[in-house]
């Protein structure tokens, strides 16, 4: 049997104030019914709370023992109400959000302290995968959503918007003054790095809005990740099309040289992604705004 939250309330009173009328009047009792619910109490606890003399009133070890149990069971209690009553804020919610490891390092970890402010109730946890991993995760709800440029086309999934993915072609410096690219024509005397044997990247060249014909390229090279690409890149090994905000710096510092910078290449879409059917679907709005405005870098 629990006591109930009342009786707390009174032996709390009682126990701040050690005056039972005083403590009577604060819980707008008479020290009559307030000296019951203690007595109450105490039989539900089997023991002595207080130490009564016409005088003195004082906490037993037992009381004394009771008391900061006692205030933190009316403290939840408080919390209890809150909640009912709507007013506690937002539940605890902890989010495994998915992403390409280079774009999570670059740009998701960077913001976690502006994502802590907006949402503070929301606790982000990152998991690191490649575009078809991610969707067979976010499709079992084992990773609740993912930041990627993929384009699904699974109607289990909802999409939104982020930000817009530029690109742009490059090489070492090095590379180009051994051998220089200047036109389309030049591309049988390089090797093309890419991701994948689709070469997936390099469709922002070829297919880019008054791009020229390319021949074959001497050879291409398939490394797998973004960042492998970049590296191979950067040391020489061929020339590629690359993310403009995972280059950019490299651009800068002279590491890499843009190629046929007078073309516009074509762009993508980082988006949020989630199954439509997930209940979060407002978090996942609250989410994407917020990290709608956080620059690429």
């Amino acid at each position: 049997m629990y006591p109930d939250i009342d009786s707390i309330a009174c032996f709390v009173a009682a126990a701040k104030t050690l005056n039972f009328r005083a403590a009577a009047r604060s819980v707008a009792l008479t020290p009559a019914a307030l000296g019951k619910r203690i007595a109450q109490l105490e039989d539900l606890m089997g023991g002595r709370l207080f130490e009564r003399t016409t005088r003195h009133v004082s906490l037993t070890p037992t009381g004394q023992a009771l008391l900061p149990q006692a205030l933190k069971l009316l403290a939840v209690a408080e919390a209890c109400v809150e909640a009912g009553r709507g007013r506690a804020g937002p539940a605890p919610v902890k989010l495994l959000i998915g992403t390409r490891h280079e774009l999570g390092m670059s740009w998701i970890l960077p913001m976690l302290p502006v994502l802590a402010e907006a949402l503070p109730h929301v606790e982000i946890n990152l998991y690191f995968g490649s575009g078809p991993d991610l969707e067979e995760r976010v499709k079992g709800f084992d990773v609740h959503c993912a930041v990627t440029s993929r384009v699904f086309v699974d109607p289990i999934f909802d999409v939104i918007r982020l930000v817009r993915e530029d690109y742009v072609f490059v090489a070492a410096p090095s590379l180009v003054e051994r051998t220089p690219f200047e036109t389309a024509d030049d591309a049988g005397r390089h090797v093309l790095v890419d991701v994948q044997p689709e070469k997936p990247l390099f469709k922002y060249l070829r297919d880019a809005e008054g791009a020229p014909h390319f021949p074959r390229f001497g050879d291409e090279r398939i490394m797998g990740t973004t960042a492998a690409v970049r590296h191979v890149i950067a040391t020489g090994g061929g020339v590629g099309v690359l993310p403009k905000y995972l280059v950019q710096a490299d651009i800068r510092s002279g590491r890499l040289s843009r190629l046929l910078p007078e073309l516009e290449l074509g762009f993508d879409h980082f988006r949020l992604m989630y199954r439509h059917d997930d209940p979060r679907a407002d978090l996942y709005r609250q989410l994407a705004d917020v990290m709608r405005p956080q620059p690429l870098s």
